[in-house]
């Protein structure tokens, strides 16, 4: 049995009493580090806080294990179970749906247990979730790789009045180009996106792409460490947030859309004085 269980946002106590029982059944435990992160990290000291809680030993898998290595996880479930840790739910990013795949096509069963994620606990802003349009990623822009295809979207929302949460990038043992080119891998050091860099990148996007999707005075709200007990949300004109320091990840944006009065009230107790 493959057991894909959330973590929810938070740090190791917000795992479920149905998530809790199932890792403490399971032989080996799996836990995904690259699609999100625990506030808490993932430095010695916090994986020993996990361990500790569920009383077993945890492997973290990286996206090099997710990606090319998986099958060695789905084949230990196979014969005996197996956890794998989410952070937020377990279907708040693709990759947890290729896995389920794999693993049904395989004949592995599998049992997911749900929690909170990004996609339902960013109601605490005061914006009503049915009043969001598709939500986008926002990579780090590099030298030679600015992806804008995430503009278009914002742009549709937009013209249906609604908000639009963007995600912002996380980049955990990533491999520099020059080691790939080498063919022995050296990894970049962690870097995770701020509400300032995305501002500043989404600034550049509208400049060169001019379809007035947003501007410098479009509402927005910045939010850091969501559902950690020193969640950080700032709500004002785009530029605005620039000069905000949210402090530390992981953080993401919501570009405003059309408000109602009710959304407007709650805007106020966030909102840049």
């Amino acid at each position: 049995m493959l057991y894909i269980v959330g973590l929810g946002l938070g740090d190791e106590r917000d795992i479920t009493v149905r998530g809790l029982d199932a890792v403490r059944s399971c032989s080996k435990i799996y836990m995904e580090a690259y699609t999100s992160l625990l506030s808490l990290g993932l430095d010695p000291a916090a994986l020993a806080n996990l361990e500790k809680l569920y009383g077993k030993e945890i492997t973290v898998a990286d996206r090099e294990m997710v990606e090319e290595r998986v099958d060695q996880v789905l084949s230990e479930a196979a014969d005996t179970d197996v956890a794998f840790l989410v952070v937020g739910d377990p279907f708040g990013a693709t990759t947890h749906t290729d896995l389920v795949v794999r693993a049904k096509k395989m004949g592995v069963e599998v049992k997911v247990i749900h929690n909170a994620s990004v996609m339902n606990a960013i109601g605490v802003c005061g914006l009503q979730l049915y009043r969001y349009g598709e939500t986008i990623s926002i990579p780090f822009f590099t030298d030679e790789w600015r992806p804008d295809s995430f503009y278009e979207k914002i742009q549709n929302n937009r013209k249906l009045g609604l908000h639009t949460l963007c995600l912002l990038d996380i980049r955990v043992k990533e491999p520099t180009w020059e080691s790939l080119a080498r063919g022995k891998k050296v990894y970049e050091p962690p870097r995770f996106m701020t509400v300032n860099t995305a501002i500043s990148q989404l600034f550049e996007v509208e400049e060169a792409r001019g379809g007035s999707a947003y501007g410098r005075d479009t509402l927005c709200i910045g939010v850091a460490r969501l559902g950690s007990d020193d969640q950080k949300i700032v709500a004002g004109p785009m530029e605005k947030l620039l000069d905000v320091d949210f402090g530390p990840p992981l953080h993401c944006l919501i570009i405003v859309g059309e408000t109602h009065p009710l959304e407007e009230e709650m805007l106020e107790f966030y909102m840049i004085k």
